[in-house]
């Protein structure tokens, strides 16, 4: 796996990275103890289909480490938990994916 370095931008309220030049982002709103995952771009400049993996990887190992719970409304993010049973202690009680 490639190491994806992320930047949590508190003033935008997103996670960043820059790769081949350009800057994917993975957009958030924080309510009390639960991150929600808005929207996510990547650029269509960005051909490595990995990246897109090791981004949402990167994002979510962050928020375990700041004892967050994750609710996904970006499609392409809910789609990746979904296939990614190993992050469903992220998921609040209650949220089913």
């Amino acid at each position: 796996m490639n190491e994806v370095s992320i930047t949590n931008n508190d003033f935008l309220r997103q996670f960043e990275s820059k790769t081949d030049g350009v800057l994917a982002k993975i957009e958030y709103a924080l309510q009390e103890r639960k991150i929600f995952l808005t929207k996510m771009v990547i650029p269509e400049e960005v051909t490595n289909d990995e990246f897109k993996d090791n981004f949402i990887k990167a994002v979510l190992s962050h928020i375990d480490e700041q004892n967050l719970k994750v609710v996904p409304t970006a499609p392409e993010i809910a789609r990746f938990l979904r296939k990614h049973k190993e992050y469903k202690d992220l998921l609040p009680v209650g949220i089913r994916i």
